[in-house]
C-alpha cells in the first residue's frame, strides 16, 4: 500500500524539480534574449541547486506534498505565493549575505522568482492531472464497523487515490453464500483487480477458500487495516488487542536511531534556545508590569516508563495551575502576556531545557498530567503503552489529529483517538519520521495554529 500513497508525492517532487530547472533556463533566456550557453547555465546551476533543495523543503513544510493539496485548487495560488515569498527571502539572504559563489544575480533572480511561480502553478494546477493522475483501479472493500465506512468514504471522495471502491461487503450483514456471490459478481462485472479485506475478522474465515481461487484471476489482496493506517496515519482502534501489541510494539534497544534522535534534539534545541534568551527579558518586564508574578512555572508530567518529570514553561495564567485547567474557574485566568505567549507558542520554549536535559525529546507523544494518566489508564485500554518511549514537545498526533485535541482537561473520547496516532508513531517511528514531524511542526509554529 505504501506504493499507492507514495506515487503522488514522488511525481509531484520530480515535477517540481523539473520546473525549477526549467525556470532557471528560461530566466537566463529572458535575461539576454538568447539561448543560454552550457557554461552560463551551469555557472548558475551550482548555487541555485542549493536553493532548490531548501525550496523543496519549504514546499514540504507548506503542505504541497500532502495528499489533499491538489484538491484545494482554490487555495493553491495563495499557498504558492506564500512559499514564493519565503523562498525569495531565502534567495536574497543566500546570494547577498552568504556570497560563496561569487555571483549576485539581481535581475536573473527577480525574473526567476516570477517564472518559477508561473511554471509551478501551471504544473500543479493543470499538467499534473494529465501526467500524474492515472485511471484508478477498481477495488472491493470487505470488512465491518465504522473504520470500514470511514475508509470507503475517504477513498471514493478523493479522485487522487490510485484505486476506488466499486463496492463494499459488510461482514456483519451477509451470509457466506451471499458474500461469495457479491464478491464474484462484482469482480467480473466491474473489472475488480484489488480486494481490501479485514483478515482479522473471524467471520471471513469460512469464505477464505473461495477467495483463494481468485488469486488465479490475478486479484491483488491487501489488508484493510494496512490501507486504513496508510491513509489516515493512525492505528484502527478496533484492531487493538494483545496480539497486535505483541506483533507491532518492540522495546528492544535501537542504538543507531536513539543516537541520531539525541543528536537531533541537541543540534536543534541549542539554536532554538536563542529565541528563549531573546524572549526572556521582554516576558520578565511584561509580567512584572501586569501582575508582578513569577516568569516561570514548573509542572509535573508522566515521562518514559511512567517516570514523573518536571517541565518548565513561561507562566501564562494568574498563578501556577499545575496544568490542571478547570472549566469555569474564576480563580485562574489567562493573563494578557500569557495569551500572547500561547498564541505564538513562546510559552513552550523554556521546555527546550528539558530536551537538553534528556527528560523529553523534540519528537514523541506529548507528556500528560499524572492525574489524567491515572484516569485514562482506567478508561482507555492499553493507554500506558504510550509511556514506553520518551515523550516529546511535538508529536504525530499534534500534526495529524485535525480536531478535538485534548488539552489537559478530561476528554476520554478525544484522548482515545489521540492514542491511535501515538501508537502509529510508536510502531513506525524512525529518524526520517522524526524529521518529517519536525518540519511540519515548523509550519505549525509559523502559522500560529495547532496544539
Amino acid at each position: 500500500m505504501n506504493s499507492l500513497s507514495n506515487r503522488e508525492p514522488s511525481v509531484l517532487l520530480l515535477g517540481d524539480i523539473f520546473c525549477l530547472l526549467a525556470s532557471l533556463w528560461l530566466s537566463l533566456l529572458f535575461r539576454a534574449f538568447e539561448v543560454p550557453s552550457q557554461e552560463l547555465f551551469f555557472l548558475h546551476l551550482v548555487p541555485f541547486s542549493f536553493l532548490f533543495l531548501v525550496w523543496v523543503v519549504v514546499f514540504y513544510i507548506a503542505g504541497l506534498y500532502e495528499r489533499h493539496t491538489l484538491m484545494l485548487q482554490s487555495r493553491l495560488p495563495a499557498i504558492l505565493f506564500n512559499t514564493q515569498v519565503v523562498n525569495s527571502t531565502i534567495a536574497v539572504v543566500f546570494f547577498y549575505f552568504v556570497p560563496l559563489f561569487g555571483i549576485t544575480p539581481k535581475t536573473i533572480l527577480f525574473i526567476y522568482l516570477i517564472v518559477s511561480f508561473i511554471i509551478i502553478f501551471v504544473w500543479r494546477t493543470y499538467v499534473y492531472f494529465f501526467v500524474g493522475v492515472k485511471q484508478p483501479i477498481n477495488a472491493v472493500l470487505v470488512g465491518s464497523g465504522e473504520e470500514m465506512r470511514e475508509l470507503f468514504e475517504e477513498v471514493n471522495a478523493n479522485p487522487l487515490y490510485s484505486f476506488r471502491f466499486v463496492s463494499s461487503v459488510d461482514l456483519d450483514r451477509v451470509e457466506n453464500d451471499g458474500f461469495k456471490d457479491e464478491i464474484v459478481s462484482r469482480i467480473y462485472s466491474e473489472g475488480v483487480t484489488m480486494i481490501a479485506i479485514d483478515l482479522a475478522n473471524e467471520k471471513v474465515e469460512p469464505v477464505l477458500p473461495s477467495l483463494y481461487n481468485l488469486i488465479f484471476s490475478k486479484i491483488q489482496f491487501v489488508d484493510m487495516y494496512k490501507v486504513y493506517e496508510d491513509i489516515f496515519k493512525r492505528v484502527p482502534l478496533s484492531l487493538l488487542k494483545y496480539n497486535w501489541f505483541l506483533e507491532n510494539i518492540s522495546t528492544s534497544p535501537r542504538h543507531t536511531y536513539d543516537a541520531l534522535k539525541r543528536v537531533m534534539d541537541i543540534l536543534i534545541s541549542i539554536p532554538l534556545f536563542s529565541v528563549f534568551f531573546i524572549t526572556y527579558p521582554f516576558a520578565l518586564i511584561a509580567m512584572k508590569i501586569e501582575d508582578g508574578g513569577p516568569v516561570f512555572i514548573h509542572q509535573e508530567r508522566v515521562g518514559k516508563n511512567n517516570k514523573i518529570i518536571r517541565i518548565v514553561k513561561f507562566r501564562s495564567m494568574t498563578t501556577n495551575d499545575h496544568g490542571e485547567y478547570k472549566n469555569g474557574s474564576t480563580e485562574l485566568k489567562v493573563t494578557k502576556v500569557g495569551a500572547f505567549l500561547r498564541k505564538t507558542r513562546l510559552d513552550e520554549f523554556p521546555q527546550l531545557w528539558n530536551v537538553l536535559r534528556g527528560d523529553i525529546s523534540l519528537i514523541g507523544p506529548r507528556p500528560e498530567l499524572p492525574s489524567l494518566v491515572k484516569l485514562y489508564e482506567k478508561e482507555i485500554p492499553y493507554y500506558n503503552v504510550r509511556h514506553l518511549i520518551k515523550p516529546g514537545l511535538s508529536g504525530w498526533a499534534q500534526i495529524y489529529q485535525d480536531i478535538n485535541h485534548p488539552h489537559h482537561t478530561q476528554a476520554v473520547m478525544q484522548t482515545k483517538e489521540k492514542l491511535s496516532y501515538d501508537l502509529y508513531y510508536i510502531k513506525n517511528r524512525s529518524f526520517i519520521t522524526d524529521l518529517k514531524i519536525a518540519l511540519k511542526t515548523i509550519k505549525t509554529l509559523l502559522s500560529r495554529v495547532g496544539v
